[in-house]
């Protein structure tokens, strides 16, 4: 059985009926557990409302891709509703926030600098309400590093969690996983031209490593549709977290290990990185 530690279900490419039907379809392929993240204030309560109709887990936060829009009030908001949310134990991390240097507008010097005050009030906050976090790295590792080493030279413990669609070099990972966060695989993985990751994905301890598929973003290899593809108009396949334990078989057999292995140890290592997940996951 696996856990989905990654996936956007309340993501506008599904209405309703059809978001129960992607959330059923992954429970019959042996997906027991989702983790949703929020990427916004507006989609608190709907992150919230869907883990706990369907048995899942959820994590609230503003996305780097979001900060343009947000202000000091969401902060604010973001406390008050992490701390109104202390005994809810579906409630499991900080998330999805972080630090993108991939979109241009993001990497103005006013949305950089921006980006990174919302990074390091959002991981005051997850100290402040004992909550792991949910990073989102894109060519942004060494800067989300520093603020967590901050934190440890200062004496206080790093929030601890995944840093999700790892994709960074061997020595990036080693200090994360230093710092007691996992790191995060899914489709990105299964492509064969990703040498890299792939690599990363065998040499790394298998301590190291959480599932996800981003649903319904990167999509695995057999679901991509090339731009030559997209432009002769065929549309692109959206990525649902049935897919994963498909992924998780491709991993696992870059590992050499079966794929059954790979699921019990990857759902260990969730649990261990989003320590309130450990209680569902049993109650699944």
């Amino acid at each position: 059985m696996w856990i989905d530690s990654h996936c956007h279900l309340d993501a506008p490419e599904w209405t309703d009926s059809e978001r129960w039907r992607v959330r059923e379809a992954a429970r019959q392929a042996g997906v027991r557990l989702c983790v949703c993240p929020a990427v916004e204030r507006a989609n608190w309560d709907t992150v919230r409302d869907w883990a706990h109709r369907t048995g899942d887990a959820y994590a609230l936060g503003i996305h780097p891709l979001y900060v343009p829009q947000a202000d000091e009030a969401d902060l604010q908001a973001l406390d008050e509703r992490l701390a109104e949310a202390v005994a809810d134990e579906r409630l499991v991390a900080v998330g999805e926030i972080g630090l993108d240097f991939f979109v241009p507008a993001l990497c103005e010097p006013e949305m950089r600098d921006k980006q990174h005050r919302f990074y390091r009030a959002q991981l005051r906050l997850a100290q402040r309400h004992g909550l792991p976090v949910i990073l989102h790295v894109r060519r942004s590792a060494d800067a989300l590093l520093q603020p967590l080493r901050a934190l440890a030279g200062q004496g206080a413990a790093a929030p601890g969690g995944i840093a999700h669609a790892f994709n960074g070099s061997l020595q990036q990972a080693q200090a994360f996983l230093s710092l007691g966060l996992r790191l995060g695989f899914g489709g990105a993985v299964t492509f064969e031209t990703a040498q890299r990751l792939r690599r990363l994905a065998t040499e790394l301890p298998l301590s190291a490593l959480v599932l996800e598929t981003d649903a319904p973003d990167i999509p695995p290899q057999w679901l991509y549709v090339t731009a030559a593809q997209r432009a002769a108009g065929r549309p692109q396949e959206v990525n649902t977290p049935a897919e994963l334990p498909r992924i998780g078989a491709a991993i696992a057999a870059l590992r050499g290990v079966a794929p059954e292995v790979l699921a019990q140890e990857a759902a260990r290592n969730t649990c261990a990185a989003l320590p309130r997940l450990q209680r569902l996951w049993e109650m699944a």
